[in-house]
Parts: C-alpha cells; sequence; structure tokens
C-alpha cells in the first residue's frame, strides 16, 4: 500500500499595521548594494509595494506574543516605508501586506532572511531588453523608462540597442553561446545578414574578443575622425543622405560612416569648389587632389612671393603676446610644472601667435599669369593651397620674355579622383600591385619594397640632416672615395648634391613625423636665404660653424637614397646593392629606428600586401607564438586587420626598415677616432 504523500501548509498572509512591524536583527543584509532607500521608495510611491514582507511575531519573557512583529526578511522595503511615514506620505497605520511565519518555528529568522536574499534568480538581461522595448511600444519614451527604473537615459537607450541584433544571435545568447560583451559589439550594426556572417566566422575560432567583431563589422567603412569627414563636416555629410554608425557602449570617436563613395564625392565637390576660389586669384592652372605624391613639386619653378606685412594693430597684439608669454614662464621658472590653467593658456598664447607670424604671401599678378597651385587636404582635414609653382613649359626662355599665348588652353582646373594618387588613390594594378593569396614566405613584390624603403629614406634623410657630424663624415667619404677611385670632374669641384624623387611611396608617408620636421627645416633656411648669389657667397662665409655644419648636413639630405629598385640585369643589380649596403652603415652610424619615426605595420602601408605566411611571422615575432596561433585560421582580410591591432604600440618592423646596431668601437678605433677627431691632428696631416 502506498503510503500517502505529506502535504505542505503556506504561512498566512494578511495586513498589519506599519507601526506593529519593527526591523529584526536577525537580518543578514548588512553591506548596502543595489537601489538606495530613497529611490525604492519613491518607486514604492509611485507603485505600491510589490512583495510582501515576511514577518514572525515577537514574543516576551514568558514567551507570548506582544503584538508586535519583527522583519527578517524584506528590511529594505521596511525601511523605505519607514522614510515614507516619515516624509509624511504614508500614516504610521497604513496596513501592510505581510507573510506571517509562525510562533515556535524551526525555521531560524536568519535562514529567512538567507533564503529570500540568495534564492531570488537575477533578471536575464535578454528579458530587460524585451521589458523595455515593450514599455516603448506601449507608448512610454526612454526618459519615463529611465526615470521609472531609477538610470539615466543612456542605460535604457543602450539596452533597447541590442534589440537591434538579429534575432539568430540574440537566440545565441539567450542559451549562453554568447557573452554580454560580444552582443553588445554586434549592435553596432544594424545589418542582420552581415551579423550573422561575422559570427559565422568568429564562431569557429579562438579570438572571439568584442574589438575583433567591431572591426570586422566596420571594415568597409569610414571613422568619422578621418580627415575627410573632417574637411567635410559630418553634418554636410547626414544632410546629402549618408548614414552614421554608432557604438553606444565603447567610445567611437564620433562613429563610422557607412558611405565612403557619398564621403569622396563630397570631398572632391568641396576641394573643387576652393580650387576654382583659388584661381579666381588669378592663377593660370589649378590642381586639385586629395593628396599629391611626396616631391610632386620637384619638376616647377617656384615663384617667389612677398610676405604680407603686419597691421599696426597685429604688431601690437604680437608684443602683448610675447611680453604675456615670457611674463608667465618668469613666474613658473621655479615650479616643476604649470597648473592646468596656466598650461592652457599658454598653449592658446602659443597658437595666438603662430597665426600671426605664419604670414600670408602676396604675388606678382605678372607672374601669377603663368604660374599655378595645388590644392589638397592636409593631415588634420584642412585645405592644404601650394601656391606659386611653374610648369617647365611656362617658364620663359629670357626674363623679359612675354607670355605664350597658346598657353590658353591651360586655364582650367584639373581635378584628380580619390584613385588618382596619394592617400586615397588606386594603387597600381599588375603583379607587383597586390600579392595573391599563397602559402609560405613569398618575397615581397619590388612596388612594397620601393614603398618601404621610400619611408626609410625619408627617415634617414631627416636623421641624417639632423646630425651634422654624421653628414660631414659622409661628405668626405664621398671625396675621399671620388678623388683616389675615380677619374671625373669638368669643374673645379665635382661634389654636389641631386635630389632623390620618391615617387612610390605609402599614403601615410607625407604625413609622418620626418616629413614633417623635413618641412619645417627647409622653409626655415629657405626663409633665411639671401636673394642673390654674391650675397649668398657673403652669408654663408660669415656663418658661423654650428649653422654651416646644420645646413651642409640638411643639403646633403636631399640626396640619400636608400631605395629598392627593381633592377635587370647584373651590373644595376650589384650597384643597387652596393647603395643600399651603404645606406645600412648610414642608418646604423645615426642608429636609425623607424619604430619611434612613426612607422606602424597597417593593412594599407604592409599586411594587406603581403601572404598569409608573413603576416603570422610579424605577429609571432611581435606578440608570440599564441597569439599568432589565435590568427591562423581567418582569412586573409580579416587576419590582416586583426594584426594590425596586435602589432600597434608593438615597434615591429620589417626586415627592409630594420637598423643593425652599431658594433662598439675598440680601444684603438676610439683613440684614432679622438686622433681624427682633433683639429690639430688635421693640421699636422
Amino acid at each position: 500500500m502506498a503510503s500517502a504523500i505529506q502535504k505542505i501548509a503556506l504561512n498566512a498572509s494578511r495586513d498589519i499595521p506599519f507601526n506593529r512591524l519593527v526591523l529584526s536583527q536577525s537580518n543578514v543584509r548588512r553591506v548596502k548594494a543595489g537601489l538606495s532607500i530613497e529611490e525604492l521608495a519613491r518607486d514604492i510611491e509611485r507603485r505600491g509595494l510589490l512583495q510582501s514582507l515576511n514577518v514572525r511575531p515577537v514574543l516576551n519573557g514568558e514567551g507570548a506574543e506582544t503584538g508586535a512583529y519583527e522583519v527578517p526578511a524584506g528590511g529594505r522595503r521596511f525601511r523605505a516605508l519607514e522614510l515614507l511615514v516619515k516624509q509624511k506620505k504614508l500614516v504610521k497605520t497604513a496596513p501592510v501586506p505581510c507573510v506571517v511565519r509562525e510562533a515556535g518555528s524551526t525555521i531560524l529568522a536568519e535562514d529567512d532572511s538567507l533564503a529570500e536574499n540568495v534564492q531570488r534568480v537575477a533578471l536575464h538581461p535578454l528579458d530587460q531588453f524585451r521589458a523595455f522595448r515593450d514599455m516603448l511600444e506601449k507608448g512610454m519614451s526612454e526618459e519615463e523608462i529611465a526615470a521609472a527604473f531609477f538610470v539615466v537615459p543612456a542605460v535604457v537607450k543602450q539596452r533597447l540597442r541590442l534589440m537591434t541584433v538579429s534575432d539568430k544571435l540574440l537566440e545565441i545568447y539567450e542559451q549562453d553561446g554568447m557573452k554580454l560583451d560580444q552582443l553588445m559589439a554586434f549592435s553596432i550594426s544594424d545589418d542582420h545578414t552581415r551579423q550573422e556572417q561575422v559570427w559565422e566566422i568568429i564562431a569557429q575560432s579562438h579570438n572571439r574578443e568584442p574589438y575583433l567583431i567591431r572591426r570586422m563589422l566596420t571594415e568597409k567603412t569610414v571613422r568619422a575622425s578621418d580627415r575627410r569627414v573632417r574637411f567635410v563636416g559630418l553634418e554636410a555629410y547626414l544632410a546629402a543622405g549618408g548614414h552614421v554608425m554608432r557604438d553606444l557602449f565603447e567610445a567611437d570617436d564620433g562613429g563610422w560612416l557607412q558611405d565612403p563613395a557619398l564621403l569622396d564625392r563630397l570631398v572632391m565637390e568641396k576641394l573643387t569648389g576652393a580650387a576654382e576660389d583659388i584661381r579666381a586669384e588669378g592663377w593660370k592652372w589649378v590642381e586639385t587632389a586629395l593628396s599629391f605624391p611626396w616631391g610632386h613639386t620637384r619638376d616647377f619653378v617656384e615663384i617667389e612671393g612677398t610676405p604680407v606685412a603686419l597691421s599696426e594693430e597685429e604688431a601690437g597684439r604680437l608684443i602683448a603676446l610675447h611680453s604675456e608669454q615670457e611674463a608667465i614662464e618668469a613666474e613658473y621658472a621655479q615650479a616643476d610644472e604649470f597648473p592646468e590653467e596656466i598650461d592652457a593658456r599658454l598653449g592658446e598664447i602659443e597658437q595666438a601667435i603662430e597665426a600671426l607670424e605664419e604670414r600670408p604671401v602676396s604675388f606678382d599678378p605678372v607672374d601669377m599669369e603663368r604660374a599655378g597651385a595645388f590644392v589638397s587636404l592636409d593631415t588634420d582635414g584642412t585645405l592644404l593651397v601650394e601656391r606659386g609653382f611653374v610648369r617647365p613649359e611656362d617658364v620663359p626662355a629670357e626674363p623679359e620674355d612675354g607670355h605664350d599665348a597658346s598657353e590658353g588652353d591651360d586655364d582650367a582646373v584639373v581635378c584628380h579622383s580619390a584613385g588618382d594618387d596619394g592617400e586615397g588613390g588606386l594603387r597600381e594594378s599588375g603583379p607587383d600591385a597586390e600579392p595573391e593569396e599563397e602559402d609560405g614566405l613569398k618575397p615581397l613584390s619590388d612596388r612594397l619594397l620601393t614603398e618601404l624603403t621610400a619611408w626609410r629614406t625619408l627617415a634617414l634623410r631627416d636623421a641624417f640632416a639632423a646630425n651634422p657630424h654624421i653628414a660631414l663624415t659622409e661628405l668626405l667619404h664621398t671625396l675621399v672615395r671620388d678623388l683616389y677611385w675615380q677619374v671625373s670632374s669638368v669643374d673645379c669641384l665635382e661634389a654636389y648634391v641631386r635630389e632623390i624623387p620618391l615617387r612610390v611611396h605609402s599614403p601615410d608617408m607625407p604625413g609622418s613625423l620626418p616629413a614633417h620636421a623635413l618641412r619645417q627645416r627647409n622653409e626655415g633656411w629657405k626663409h633665411d636665404l639671401p636673394e642673390d648669389e654674391d650675397a649668398l657667397w657673403q652669408w654663408l662665409d660669415r656663418m658661423d660653424d654650428t649653422s654651416r655644419l646644420a645646413l651642409l648636413a640638411h643639403c646633403l639630405s636631399f640626396g640619400i637614397n636608400a631605395l629598392h629598385e627593381s633592377s635587370h640585369g647584373p651590373s644595376l643589380a650589384r650597384s643597387v646593392r652596393e647603395r643600399l649596403a651603404r645606406a645600412d652603415r648610414l642608418a646604423t652610424a645615426l642608429t636609425l629606428d623607424l619604430a619611434e619615426a612613426g612607422w606602424q605595420a597597417t593593412v594599407e602601408n604592409y599586411l594587406g600586401r603581403v601572404t598569409k605566411a608573413r603576416i603570422l611571422e610579424a605577429v609571432r615575432e611581435a606578440r608570440g607564438d599564441e597569439a599568432a596561433d589565435r590568427i591562423a585560421h581567418l582569412k586573409k582580410a580579416d587576419m590582416a586587420q586583426a594584426a594590425e591591432r596586435l602589432l600597434e604600440g608593438s615597434g615591429w618592423l620589417p626586415e627592409a626598415l630594420r637598423t643593425a646596431h652599431a658594433p662598439e668601437r675598440t680601444e684603438r678605433e676610439e683613440g684614432a677616432a679622438r686622433m681624427t677627431d682633433s683639429p690639430d691632428a688635421v693640421a699636422a696631416e
């Protein structure tokens, strides 16, 4: 005979006046967490008490009930009700729904308190997201939902944004197949098909980091911080019908623009308008592009302009700024650092001084009729205008010659599309443009090697120009070699510098640190040079030795050639090898570090143009085998993107950009070097 199942009896529930309730000392909650008592009181005021209190009778010394009840479970609700009573919003005799535990129960009060807090299950985030959505659909605003749950509206926006993720991915998340931070990363895009494609790719990999998801979802977009966006303006892009992807969970620097073609069209339209304004100044021609190749003005003749003089008001302003700057620096001369507001003021002063000292230049209208200007984007997204360049065919045979009337055909603004050159340029097609996907360490293409070595040449020139001692040593080495090993010269001195053009280069090179330093140095010397040959000789003759060496190093730097060039024939190949070997020696002497100079591997300048084996080799050298193994399964495009992030800040360089360590000198070599450096030793020889 089966035994009867014993039935349980639930505790009775009834309303008890609030003034007969007291907080039990058996409540296990001691640490404040979650919603504050004040917020909970406001919530009860708005919607009433949603959950009864758990109470048990208070007994006197003889074990008899006193008519009062202690609250071991529900202490925060009790305190919120107590606050409402103090605020006169609830009468102290108001009935409170309670579940009453019988006196003398074997269940301890602490047991009830612990069970209520431990055995509750927190709401799954997905249920919260769906609830917010349902409330929104039923007429509540995001602000009202935020106020109801005591969160800021941004939190509600974030939760609702997660509901834009594909239903398939939401189901995976609901079944614990995906983490919350991964789901948050997918919310950056509204394209459900692409979301699912990305999940299929990373689901089979070891690397499912949120940053990789974001990168894959934004790989065909343009960052809002891009110089083209800064030039056009985000508002103009949106007004033209463009869309922006935003990340509500991470700092996104303004988001990502989803229509690069629209952005490029707006940029070229604005550049063309600016070019027309520049041409209206009286120039014969104006060329426009997103950016021009490095050294694009080399074959042009530059006409001289006259800086516009400061007005009396501007001159007075400049004097006042300098005085204020000197006073601040004198006041804080003994301080370790400037206070924040003082430092900000000094920055404003420096910008104002720079704006006043960089004077606009005026040109002779006659010269402008045969010259032109280049209009492009600077690295910071501002308009870059280079005025006063004459094409070789427009240079008159004699200064007094007139202008060729047939030149009128050139009177037009020449616009290059984003694919012509520079940063936005489409790379050359052909065998050297992009390496096909192959296994193994395929040799780098000639074009990529040329671009890499162009970067190195530019940095080498900067380092060379900044080190007069090495520059002079190299010049003397060249002169002695030519004197003793070759027979040439038709003049009293055949030493000369021929500027080596860097026509092939990566888009990031014109905005690099070496490029900026060389431009600044060149403009400084150009500003100081006298106007005619005799005055130049006298100026050089009176110059101090330090300045002479600095100018010598600067001039020689333009002749530095560390370029890789495709060679045809053993003789040319040998000469290229010898030149690169000498460039290596010079780089070692200068302790050149391309990573410090600003080169960093990106998809555009290296990783997207080599084989997967080379990408993995780079990651392995920089971050170790484990990092390389994490991306080894990816397709090439995804692998290159992931590698770019892994290599960021690592200082890794391709072999073509590395500098060998200089060998340590022996004591004998040190002594010889000291004798060579001594003026007396030179005189004795």
